[in-house]
């Protein structure tokens, strides 16, 4: 089950707006006083993590990550989609407010589009940093974190996908980009998936028109009359994203370059979900020497320059 764990602000006033406000009088605050500006500004032989969404699918195999971790343990697991139970032998708690008196370090968030911001917001209030797994994330989405967190602390890293196979797919289709005419994304998820396209769908999308932008944009060419709407999937700029939902996937990704009597195929294909967690452990172990906000994992890995950049 998703979580919907939402943290409501006074009204009239917005999420942003308040949360920047206490931010800077809780610096302030805490300059002044020569205090640390987070809860640990080096990371702590153990880290104590909490995660929300612990009861969903991804939120359970985040738990159980973190209890094999040498260097972790699970402090808080938060849902309040579920009543009563337990994760990894951690007992479910039913709001944010619980985690309070469990002194974590960091929190990983796996819970939905509609909830994260508000949790986020929560976060930083609380002066916790953030690990966010969570899809739904737009370029503006991006641009409002960033104006929130600004450098930090408390920090946050947001992954379109944990998988390092699908970072480097990515990452291989922004070096092949500038030699193919066209290019395609189709994107695979289990039919319980939230929403359509996936979040790495539409990043590694925005990634390849950014890309073209820099050599002069995608050749153009007549499209396909469509004889039914959306048979041709969405369009994200330049770029044509399919979604497919079927009962037996995971998450799957292909893209797929089109040139002059030839094709490139770069595809990356999660068979279980556990291909996420070396990447959730890697932003965890970072998120608390990285100020601000980071963008996917790619600066973890060396793979690009911070998205602030």
């Amino acid at each position: 089950m998703q979580a919907s764990l939402v943290f409501l602000f006074g009204a009239g006033v917005s999420c942003e707006d308040e949360v920047r406000e206490i931010l800077d009088k809780s610096r302030a605050r805490k300059k002044k006083s020569g205090q640390s500006l987070s809860r640990l500004d080096e990371r702590p032989e153990n880290m104590r993590v909490g995660v929300l969404g612990a009861g969903g699918r991804m939120g359970r195999e985040v738990c159980l990550a973190v209890t094999q971790a040498a260097d972790m343990e699970l402090a808080a697991a938060v849902d309040p989609g579920i009543d009563v139970g337990e994760v990894c032998g951690a007992p479910i708690l039913p709001d944010l407010a619980a985690i309070l008196e469990k002194e974590v370090d960091a929190i990983v968030d796996f819970t939905n589009p509609d909830a994260v911001m508000g949790n986020l917001a929560w976060c930083l209030q609380h002066g916790i940093h953030l690990v966010v797994g969570t899809s739904g994330f737009t370029e503006e989405r991006f641009t409002q974190v960033q104006e929130l967190v600004g450098m930090g602390p408390p920090n946050v890293i947001v992954a379109p996908n944990f998988a390092i196979g699908a970072v480097l797919m990515a990452h291989l289709s922004e070096i092949a980009a500038p030699s193919f005419e066209r290019v395609e994304v189709i994107e695979f998820h289990h039919d319980g998936k939230a929403d359509a396209p996936s979040g790495t769908a539409l990043n590694t999308a925005a990634r390849l028109n950014a890309v073209r932008r820099k050599t002069g944009g995608w050749p153009q060419r007549g499209e396909s009359e469509e004889l039914l709407a959306g048979a041709r999937g969405c369009s994200i700029e330049d770029v044509r994203v399919h979604a497919v939902r079927l009962p037996g996937l995971v998450a799957h990704q292909e893209v797929i370059f089109g040139g002059q009597g030839q094709t490139l195929t770069i595809r990356h294909d999660s068979v279980d979900r556990t291909s996420f967690m070396p990447g959730v452990l890697l932003a965890l172990r970072n998120v608390m020497k990285r100020p601000g906000i980071t963008i996917g994992l790619e600066p973890l890995l060396g793979l690009s320059k911070d998205w602030s950049e």
